[in-house]
């Protein structure tokens, strides 16, 4: 895991300034979570501890957590023991992915012991345990039994003993020949994976950043390393423990172009190159509170989009496949033709043609050459019912080709529809941009009312961007904030921006009567293309023309609007310049 024990040093060297201060407030908002506020001379911090398996972490944190009306038992527990106690210090032995909080407290019977809470960091062997002064275990948030390990229980009033441990360098303390050493002795892998099994407390990003910065980005195995690259190999271990002591970190978040969140460190990554963004968060808390806070949000607002992302599939492969069909009548339509033609023939050669007839042979005078033709009769109709029937034939193929065209350009509108009510929903960030579709598609006839009194949040506003020349640029959310910004809110000297035959949302320079230069154009068409599902495209056009230009056709779909006088812009979609033009 990212949260290894080189970053949790760097995680006990920020909670260092709590040590003098008391406890003020415990809360246990879940489970595996437990706030405690710490009332210091700068003022109350809350510190935030989870021992959840996909969340292990300990760090201050300024997020407002709703808390259960009743406290869980751990929770009372936790305040009759540690309840205005004074915390007295903060422990890491090595680089262990456990940090000691001791607090000076009073028992029962007033006396002043030392309560220490073991905050263990270990993925999903994580936990918290209470320690009495005797190193006696008083409680823990998961009690480990001898079903759930054999090698070292958690239970109260047993003695509290670390996990096993295995022989591993700690990179602070190594000196280089120890490091060698251990390089040489180890079994010939690759050098990331090696270094992992050297040195406690390291992550493999750690690990592969500091394999990348050795190689100069090529892959190197630990048997063959040498010369300049054990040379750099040693400066970069060097260099990150002067980091670490000298509390000089970088902490770093990496994200994909989507925007999902990968994984973080204490020092600056470079090993994805240009596969991934990078992020810098002043320190290892607001890293931390910002990394998991919004991983948990985008699982949630994912969770909450599900049903929505069946109904808009199932609907587009519906849709999709009555176009389908509808095309094949298309195409059957055009025999019609033949069937007038057919009409035409047995009028004009009735006298030749008797009831009971199977086939007429006649000759075909639209043709100069006039062949001869066959033409299948029913042998039950008689010769003027038969050329009836052809009329028919042709006049149904008439009907059904101008009502089919129609039906055909109202479903391929309704597919472009539902596509881009699809493309808003895979950027929705959060629960109120769900809300807001799931009422736009019940406005449309395709979720059905589910009752209840409760009002709908109010709509968040447009997003908001900055040009570099500062120009304000709105985005819309949805179709209907779409329609909105480019028909309601824009000025006529506004320019109106939207990806060429491609979902995406509507964008608009606000100019107030200037002309923008073209590189606010640029960069507006650049947010247009990021803010569409030509996203992840290498190039993407934009159109863009005054917004006096801009019309809404009668009936029309949410969204749906037609343009003239336009310009084309070609782009390529920049998530990182998206990100920092953001308000």
């Amino acid at each position: 895991m990212a949260l290894d024990g080189a970053f949790l040093y760097a995680v006990r060297n920020e909670l260092l300034p709590l040590i003098g201060g008391r406890v003020e407030k415990i809360h246990q908002p879940s489970r595996e979570e437990v706030i405690i506020s710490i009332r210091t001379r700068s003022g109350s911090k809350k510190l935030y501890i989870s021992s959840n398996a996909g969340s292990a972490r300990v760090h201050i944190t300024e997020n407002t957590v709703d808390n259960p009306q009743t406290p869980p038992m751990f929770c009372m527990l936790l305040r009759k023991r540690l309840g205005s106690g004074k915390l007295i210090d903060i422990r890491q032995d090595g680089l262990e992915r456990i940090l000691f909080f001791d607090f000076e407290c009073v028992n029962e019977l007033g006396d002043v012991v030392t309560v220490t809470l073991a905050c263990e960091i270990m993925g999903r062997c994580s936990n918290l345990v209470i320690i009495s002064h005797e190193g006696k275990v008083i409680d823990s948030i998961k009690r480990v039994d001898e079903d759930m390990s054999r090698e070292r229980l958690v239970l109260p009033g047993m003695k509290y003993t670390m996990p096993p441990r295995d022989d591993r360098l700690n990179f602070l303390t190594a000196e280089p020949e120890e490091i060698v050493s251990r390089l040489r002795s180890t079994e010939p892998k690759e050098l990331s994976k090696a270094l992992i099994r050297i040195f406690e407390g390291i992550s493999p990003i750690l690990a592969r950043e500091w394999a990348f910065f050795a190689g100069r980005g090529a892959h190197l195995e630990s048997d063959t390393i040498d010369g300049d690259q054990l040379d750099r190999l040693l400066f970069v271990i060097k260099r990150t423990k002067g980091q670490l002591e000298n509390g000089e970190c970088c902490f770093s978040v990496a994200s994909d172009k989507e925007g999902q969140l990968k994984d973080f460190s204490f020092i600056r990554l470079s090993q994805f190159g240009t596969l991934m963004y990078t992020k810098e968060i002043p320190t290892a808390s607001e890293l931390l509170d910002y990394f998991y806070s919004e991983r948990d949000r985008a699982a949630r607002t994912k969770q909450r989009a599900n049903d929505l992302f069946k109904l808009l599939m199932n609907l587009t492969d519906r849709t999709s496949r009555r176009i389908a069909a509808q095309r094949e009548e298309l195409d059957a339509c055009a025999d019609k033709e033949h069937a007038k033609l057919c009409g035409d023939l047995i009028s004009a050669n009735m006298y030749r043609i008797q009831k009971g007839d199977s086939s007429a042979t006649v000759e075909n005078f639209y043709d100069e050459s006039c062949p001869q033709m066959t033409i299948e009769l029913d042998v039950r109709k008689t010769p003027a019912q038969n050329a009836q029937h052809y009329y028919n034939e042709y006049k149904k193929s008439v009907t059904a080709e101008e009502k089919l065209a129609v039906q055909i350009q109202k479903g391929e509108e309704e597919l472009q529809y539902l596509e881009s009510v699809f493309d808003s929903l895979t950027r929705a960030t959060s629960e109120n941009d769900i809300i807001q579709l799931r009422l736009e598609l019940r406005e449309q006839g395709y979720v059905r009312y589910a009752g209840g009194k409760a009002k709908p949040p109010k709509a968040l506003p447009p997003v908001e961007y900055k040009s570099s020349d500062g120009f304000t640029i709105l985005v819309g959310r949805n179709n209907k904030q779409n329609d909105q910004l480019s028909l309601k809110f824009a000025e006529k000297s506004d320019i109106w921006l939207h990806t060429q035959l491609i979902t995406g949302s509507h964008v608009l320079i606000l100019t107030d009567g200037a002309t923008p230069p073209d590189k606010t154009i640029e960069e507006a068409a650049i947010i247009a293309a990021v803010n569409s599902s030509g996203r992840n495209s290498g190039l993407v056009p934009v159109d863009y023309c005054l917004a006096k230009f801009v019309k809404k056709p009668a009936g029309a779909k949410p969204g749906k609007v037609i343009f003239t006088n336009y310009k084309t812009a070609f782009v390529k979609p920049d998530a990182e310049l998206e990100q920092s033009l953001r308000v």
